[in-house]
């Protein structure tokens, strides 16, 4: 894929800001990589720094902005994977507060701002607080991952093969505009996630980038859409809490400590329809508590037969739910669920 003009924008201006810190020739350079990157992952760039005499090769990634999601999923693919090289976060900007958690992360990065944390003894950086550059518009993103699009590409995540069902049938289980379908399946071709395979049909492609995608621009264009309210009901409650996987479904932390046995919930996380909200809080004596750690989404999908899991979503959305969170343990578990539950369901063919 061509790296885009605002992300090659991006890499002028961190690799600029950051020179400015060195007063001795210091140099910032790509170079070529193997196209098929790493077991799998690919970086947008190899490049060589030289800074104070020493030569540092990094793996560097470009962001518009470093998130709690982007974060725990870089803190995911170090733990899972030996790159070779160590990872570079580029920015446009790192606030103070991402900053000091990624010194501690010890994720390395650099951002258009001049903040920057780089760690390789005896080279030791860590400048926090310069303020963000007004330099670098956003950019809007695709629409495969705005709103409709992710509840599209949800579904193709899911449910192998959906891609190739009628457009019609795609919409119903969707719930978007049929227009909307075909102007997002021309996007996933332009886009290297969608091939065309003639007789065959479509085939989904690179779904793990396709997945980490969703994951990120979940939590930022769909999710606060979705939010019915904010409740608190008696302690555990939900402990021993059975529900009827078409009226509601567990997500987040609950879904994610029933599938690995490994976490305490603290958030509870329920997806229901607004028809089916009144019920739900009159059978679990929930009562409204902008506070409270009952938090109820809207489903965006379609239930289908009853699967493995039942009452609660499906392993991809709770593993976008804890990623949001940023919490330690929950990024734990994401792990946990991404490797039992996930990975296969991604695997090319």
């Amino acid at each position: 894929m061509k790296k885009q003009p605002y992300e090659d924008e991006v890499f002028r201006l961190a690799t600029a800001a950051f020179l400015k810190n060195f007063q001795e020739q210091a140099v910032i350079e790509t170079i070529e990589f193997e196209p098929q990157g790493i077991n799998g992952y690919r970086p947008d760039r190899l490049i060589r720094m030289v800074l104070k005499g020493a030569e540092l090769k990094y793996y560097a990634e470009i962001k518009t902005a470093i998130t709690a999601v982007t974060r725990a999923q870089k803190l995911l693919l170090l733990n899972r994977m030996e790159l070779g090289h160590p990872l570079l976060l580029i920015a446009k900007y790192v606030d103070p507060k991402m900053a000091e958690q990624l010194r501690q992360d010890g994720m390395e990065f650099i951002d258009a701002a001049g903040n920057a944390f780089i760690n390789q003894p005896p080279i030791y950086i860590f400048v926090k607080g310069n303020r963000p550059p007004k330099v670098i518009m956003p950019t809007p993103p695709k629409r495969a991952f705005r709103a409709a699009g992710l509840k599209v590409t949800y579904a193709f995540l899911c449910n192998p093969g959906m891609e190739n069902k009628p457009y019609r049938e795609i919409a119903d289980a969707t719930g978007v505009a049929l227009g909307t379908v075909g102007w997002l399946m021309r996007e996933l071709k332009e886009t290297g996630f969608l091939v065309d395979m003639g007789t065959r049909g479509n085939k989904l492609t690179r779904k793990e980038i396709l997945l980490q995608r969703w994951v990120t621009a979940y939590p930022e264009q769909l999710r606060p859409k979705l939010l019915l309210g904010r409740y608190k009901g008696a302690y555990e409650w939900w402990r021993q809490k059975k529900l009827d996987p078409f009226k509601a479904q567990w997500g987040g932390e609950v879904a994610a400590a029933r599938l690995t046995q490994y976490l305490q919930p603290q958030i509870i996380t329920i997806y229901t329809t607004a028809g089916q909200l009144n019920d739900l809080l009159i059978e679990n004596r929930l009562r409204k508590d902008p506070t409270g750690e009952v938090e109820v989404l809207e489903r965006f999908w379609t239930p289908g037969e009853r699967g493995e899991h039942e009452d609660m979503v499906h392993p991809i959305l709770v593993y976008a739910d804890l990623l949001a969170t940023g919490n330690e343990r929950n990024i734990e578990t994401a792990r946990m669920i991404y490797e039992q539950l996930i990975v296969r369901l991604i695997r090319e063919d």
